[in-house]
C-alpha cells in the first residue's frame, strides 16, 4: 500500500528562481560565474557540508562580489507554485503522507516556514540526508527516514535521471510534465484524490 509520495521541489512542484537570484545578486552573466566556481562546491552545499557563510567566501575568493541578501530576496520572491500543483498537494492532505525529495541546501527551512507550510508532512533534502539525487544513497537514506519499504513511496521529479535512479531501489517513479500527468501516475497507483 501506498503512503507516502515523495516530490522533488524545484521546477516539479515550484518554480526554480536559483540563476536569476544569482545573476541578481552578483550582476554577473551565470556562464562566467559557472565557469569560475568549482564543480564540488554548490554539491557539497547541498549535501551540507558547507554552511551559507564558506558557501558565499568561495564567491569572493574568486573575487565575485556576492549581496546575499539580494540573492535570498530574489529567490524567496520567485519560488511560486507551478500550475496546478498547490491544488494537488491540498487535495491529497490527509489522505497520504506529503514528503520533500529534493536536492537542496538548508534554505529548504525558509521555503518549509513560509511556502510550503501545511502542504507537506515531511521535509526532506539532500541537506538532511547528506546525499543528493541520483545516488542510490539518496533514495535509501529518504526510505530510511520516511521509514517506509520501496514499495510504499512514490516519486515525481522532473529530471529523468532521478526518476531512473528511483526506480533502481524499487520506488515507483513518474517524470514531471504537468500536474495532469502527476493526478494520473497517483491514480494509477491507487492514491485516490477526489
Amino acid at each position: 500500500m501506498i503512503r507516502v509520495v515523495a516530490f522533488d521541489l524545484m521546477d516539479t512542484v515550484v518554480r526554480d528562481p536559483f540563476r536569476e537570484a544569482l545573476r541578481a545578486a552578483t550582476g554577473l552573466p551565470l556562464e562566467e560565474l559557472f565557469a569560475r566556481r568549482p564543480p564540488n562546491v554548490y554539491p557539497a552545499f547541498e549535501r551540507d557540508e558547507l554552511d551559507e557563510a564558506t558557501y558565499w567566501a568561495m564567491y569572493a575568493d574568486l573575487g565575485v562580489a556576492v549581496d546575499p541578501a539580494e540573492f535570498h530576496r530574489v529567490r524567496l520572491e520567485g519560488t511560486t507554485f507551478l500550475d496546478g500543483m498547490a491544488e494537488l498537494l491540498d487535495d491529497l492532505a490527509g489522505q497520504i503522507v506529503r514528503a520533500t525529495a529534493s536536492n537542496y541546501p538548508r534554505w529548504i527551512d525558509d521555503l518549509a516556514e513560509t511556502l510550503l507550510v501545511d502542504r507537506f508532512d515531511e521535509i526532506v533534502a539532500s541537506c538532511h540526508l547528506g546525499a543528493r539525487k541520483p545516488d542510490i544513497e539518496f533514495y535509501q537514506r529518504l526510505l530510511d527516514r520516511l521509514d517506509c519499504a520501496a514499495d510504499e513511496v512514490l516519486f515525481v521529479d522532473d529530471r529523468e535521471v532521478n526518476v531512473e535512479a528511483a526506480g533502481a531501489v524499487g520506488i515507483a517513479a513518474h517524470r514531471f510534465e504537468d500536474a495532469a500527468g502527476v493526478r494520473a501516475f497517483l491514480a494509477d497507483h491507487g492514491v485516490d484524490i477526489g
